[in-house]
């Protein structure tokens, strides 16, 4: 299952699921701790849990995944079978306003709905709700990829942060 890598058409970048470029892995790891920093041995742990179908972390890298620029990792959401959460989207800091985001984005979409049969992706952000609404996502509930729940939860409560999906 999955895709091959994923050549965006002259040019010279691939995406790809981390799980089949393990050698990826620590640089994606540096990356993303570079904008959240948390332990490696946790991060690692993450990316190394990426499979065919979700928890799967995919990849923007250069021709030959010499270096990687993106990254974001798709996860279940538990009530919601046709859904999956996109978080950790990051693009490395000298690689930014140069439409890497959007083509990761793009090709999430793509992942979603042609290889995991998925018809709607949700997010949280804090600040790049503008990036995110000039690609499609709308505004909507706060959402749990944990499932329902009989409480408040309070991560979910959080003023500045907001909830976006697509429906694919």
């Amino acid at each position: 299952m999955g895709l091959p890598p994923f050549n965006v058409t002259g040019s010279p970048f691939n995406v790809v699921p981390i799980h089949n470029f393990p050698e990826l892995m620590k640089e994606t790891c540096a990356l993303i701790n570079s904008e959240w920093p948390r332990s490696e041995t946790a991060r690692m742990r993450s990316l190394e849990a990426s499979c065919d179908t979700l928890p799967c972390s995919l990849v923007l890298t250069t021709e030959g995944m010499c270096r990687v620029i993106a990254h974001l990792k798709l996860s279940p959401i538990t009530s919601k079978k046709k859904a999956c959460f996109v978080e950790s989207v990051v693009v490395d800091k000298a690689y930014r306003g140069q439409g890497f985001g959007k083509l990761i984005m793009k090709f999430a979409e793509d992942y979603c709905r042609v290889v995991l049969d998925l018809n709607t992706l949700y997010l949280s952000t804090i600040d790049q709700d503008g990036f995110y609404e000039r690609i499609g996502y709308e505004y909507c509930a706060p959402i749990s990829m944990y499932g329902p729940r009989h409480c408040e939860l309070p991560s979910l409560q959080n003023i500045n942060k907001k909830y976006m999906k697509k429906v694919l």
